[in-house]
This record gives structure tokens, sequence and C-alpha cells, in this order.
């Protein structure tokens, strides 16, 4: 029996998936006038950052900071291994 597989299955249901910034800030019912308030820069700033493809680590950690993130990570999979990559690093 494998213990792992429940606790495994829980914590997928707690991923949720986000395709654009925007859903980020979206999901903390949060406008981008807010954000760049919290970044002290402007508006039209916060939507450029939405619509790049090409973040620095740490301008990307900073906006998710700004939107309420709490321990924000990029996890990948090489092999059948997750890796974590801890985005408070590059504050």
């Amino acid at each position: 029996m494998n213990v792992d597989a429940p606790i495994s299955e829980t914590q997928d249901l707690k991923r949720v998936h986000a395709e654009r910034l925007a859903d980020i800030r979206k999901a903390g019912n949060l406008t981008q006038q807010q954000v760049a308030a919290l970044l002290d820069t402007d508006q039209g700033t916060v939507s450029r950052i939405e619509r790049r493809d090409d973040l620095m680590l740490s301008t990307l950690r900073q906006y998710l900071a700004a939107t309420g993130a709490e321990h924000a990570r990029i996890v990948i999979e090489k092999e059948g291994v997750e890796i974590v990559l801890d985005l408070d690093t590059f504050a």
C-alpha cells in the first residue's frame, strides 16, 4: 500500500494552474492600478509586465509579492522528479 498516494492527491487538489500573470492578480481581486501602487509604479508598467514573456526572476518575484502570493516558487518536472525553485532567493 502506498501511503504517499493520498497525500499526493490532496496536494494536487490544492494546485491551481494560471495561464497568465493577470490570472494571479485577478484571483486576488486586484486591479492593475492596485498592484502598481504596491510596486510603486504606474498601471502601464503592470500591464507591460503581464504581457511580457521574458521577465527577470526578481521582477516576477516582486510582482507575485505585490499580488499577495506567499512563498512564490517555480515547479518543474525533470525525468519524473519535481524540482522547486524558491523565488524568495531573488529578493
